[in-house]
């Protein structure tokens, strides 16, 4: 498997500002993953669930850590499913967000 696409995993930390509001950070992070097509049955699945699977990455599972969203290629997509293959292998199923919202 080639892990040639670099992906940025994005989680989500609250900090309060100046004024004691509690802001949400988006921290992201740099892996490499390995680009799939969505399979026929994950397609059927998340329409039926009111979602869109639109991609499919395949990281190493060490390199997740439950993050919700990803960027790639200068977009932002929440990851609607995660799973593990085997122990060392994590899909991540990604819908497109447009202007922020799924």
């Amino acid at each position: 498997m080639l892990f040639r696409e670099v992906i940025n995993l994005i989680s989500i930390t609250i900090v309060e500002n100046d004024m004691g509001d509690q802001v949400e950070t988006p921290v992201k992070r740099q892996v490499f993953a390995d680009k799939k097509s969505v399979r026929q049955n994950e397609f059927y699945q998340a329409q039926s669930t009111g979602l869109r699977a639109d991609l499919m990455f395949v990281i190493r599972t060490i390199e997740y850590e439950q993050e919700p969203k990803l960027e790639y290629n200068s977009k932002t997509y929440t990851i609607i499913r995660a799973y593990d293959k085997d122990g060392e292998l994590t899909e991540l199923i990604c819908q497109g967000l447009v202007n922020g919202v799924m």
